[in-house]
């Protein structure tokens, strides 16, 4: 079980895990680079030159068509947005507030945004007009609906050809239709479950999102915002889809609002202190040296920054595009990590179109719709490392009582256990074992080496010497309570008292000698 889970699940209701805002975008690929749209207007007599009417005339019949379904199911037409920073949502969110839409189209808005298209250039080399790939400001179309089955999302429509489409969900969206669907009762302010009646029913819904045949619901939704596809792509073509921005969020939901805020209290305050750029980096799955040090080939920034978010705070932690958070509000505490990146870490998988049967080997996480259950679940470890690095936090024993408890020597089984030295010579060591990199996937003895070599814990013994200190100081440990061996394997992780341990060690070498004084008088 999750560190922090576990410790505090006196404290809470429940939790849920799953995804929480999930981008999707489609592009028809033939028609996605110049060379593919040449072929495809030869193939059915549109000319070059012809092209800017022909693709004219598709984007009307298709506003045409979206202008008569909008006035069909909701009463509006198209409502043109002057500028694209209008906050869309909270258009339809208003609209169907006051008129009262529980189910159906909320309402289509248009507004002129950048996108790429084709223009047809003259080629003096070849004698006749080329089309070529150009960015360009073109009309969108945003449907916004109170899907059965999905909830509230959206979908936006580039009207010009490649004709690129978003469409944006949300998973709590999603839990919400599927517990009304099986009247389980639920309390809910905006995508914050405040209350569930049954959690693990809950959580089986979620688990099962996961099985969703991706291109077969989202290919489903396509004719509500691009009705003239079939007429316009033709029968064979259709949408390749990627899941472009993911939000996987752990929530942990309290009996009074008051109990999350005193732990985020808490929370804040370790979560900067122990999030050193190495540690973020590991959390993130990027690759750190020996030392901890950013990998070499690591060019990005690590950020860290702690700001009012609603009625609650928010510290996030992230590296380039992907980040990893915690926040309160009202009676739930989240922890939620972002990816718009996958490539950023490394999963076992199979390479591209090799049968079922071919050996997995460790590769980039793609963006393809075919990677959503290993995104869900490089996701839900990184929460894991944060969370279980956040998992010491609500502790007030004093730092010399907590440290007392391993720095005396004790007698176990008629045998002698030393007692370990924490600013000493067991620095290393202690500091090694707390690393995040070991949080979900434990650490042996091989990896504690790889780990210790470049510190002076090491002391330039030879490895048939190292393995034989590793393999003595992880008895040491586990006598000492703080690790405990994983069943049948030669994997350990840190225990309970291991994690506050260490925990109490990083924060004590990160303080300032001003602030001990201060806290010592």
């Amino acid at each position: 079980m999750n560190a922090f889970i576990q410790r505090f699940s006196q404290l809470v209701k429940g939790v849920i895990s799953g995804f929480d805002r999930i981008v999707f975008k489609g592009s028809i690929l033939p028609l996605s680079y110049a060379d593919g749209m040449t072929e495809f207007c030869r193939q059915r007599g549109i000319l070059n030159k012809d092209y800017k009417d022909w693709m004219i005339a598709r984007s009307s019949a298709l506003i045409e068509k979206v202008e008569d379904y909008a006035r069909r199911e909701s009463g509006h037409g198209i409502t043109h947005i002057p500028s694209l920073h209008t906050d869309k949502e909270a258009l339809a969110r208003e609209r169907q507030r006051t008129e009262g839409i529980q189910k159906g189209l909320v309402g289509v808005w248009s507004c002129q945004e950048s996108g790429a298209s084709f223009k047809a250039h003259f080629c003096a080399e070849r004698g006749f007009p080329q089309l070529r790939y150009y960015p360009t400001h073109c009309k969108h179309l945003y449907l916004y609906l109170d899907h059965p089955a999905f909830g509230f999302m959206n979908i936006r429509l580039q009207t010009w050809c490649p004709y690129h489409i978003q469409i944006c969900m949300n998973g709590r969206e999603w839990l919400r239709r599927r517990l009304d669907h099986a009247k389980v009762g639920f309390e809910r302010s905006g995508n914050k479950f405040l209350h569930i009646a049954d959690f693990d029913r809950a959580q089986t819904f979620l688990d099962r999102q996961l099985d969703t045949d991706w291109p077969a619901l989202l290919g489903g939704l396509v004719p509500l915002a691009f009705p003239t596809l079939k007429q316009t792509v033709g029968e064979h073509l259709s949408y390749y889809w990627t899941l472009w921005q993911s939000e996987w969020a752990t929530d942990l939901i309290f009996p009074q609002p008051r109990d999350a805020e005193s732990l985020m209290d808490r929370l804040l305050r370790h979560a900067v202190i122990t999030g050193t750029a190495d540690r973020v980096l590991r959390y993130l799955g990027r690759q750190v040296t020996a030392t901890g040090q950013p990998h070499p080939r690591f060019s990005g920034q690590v950020n860290t920054r702690v700001a009012s978010f609603h009625d609650g705070v928010r510290v996030r932690h992230w590296v380039d595009q992907n980040s990893v958070k915690a926040y309160n509000e009202c009676n739930v505490l989240r922890f939620e990590t972002t990816l718009n990146n996958p490539r950023a870490f490394h999963v076992w998988r199979r390479a591209q179109g090799q049968s079922s049967r071919a050996k997995k080997s460790l590769r980039p996480l793609r963006k393809g719709v075919a990677d959503i259950p290993l995104r869900a679940k490089v996701s839900q470890e990184t929460n894991d490392r944060f969370m279980n690095q956040m998992a010491t936090l609500h502790d007030d024993r004093p730092v010399g009582d907590l440290l007392a408890t391993v720095t005396r020597r004790h007698i176990r089984n008629g045998r002698a256990i030393r007692a370990l030295d924490p600013t000493g010579k067991d620095r290393d060591l202690l500091q090694a074992i707390a690393d995040p990199l070991f949080a979900v996937s434990g650490m042996t003895n091989a990896r504690l080496r790889q780990k210790l070599r470049p510190t002076a814990w090491a002391n330039q013994r030879t490895d048939r010497q190292l393995v034989a200190r590793v393999t003595r100081h992880l008895r040491l440990l586990r006598e000492h309570g703080l690790i405990r061996k994983t069943p049948n394997r030669r994997n350990y992780h840190l225990t309970e008292k291991g994690r506050l341990i260490t925990a109490a060690l990083t924060a004590m070498l990160a303080a300032s000698t001003q602030k001990l004084v201060k806290d010592a008088a």
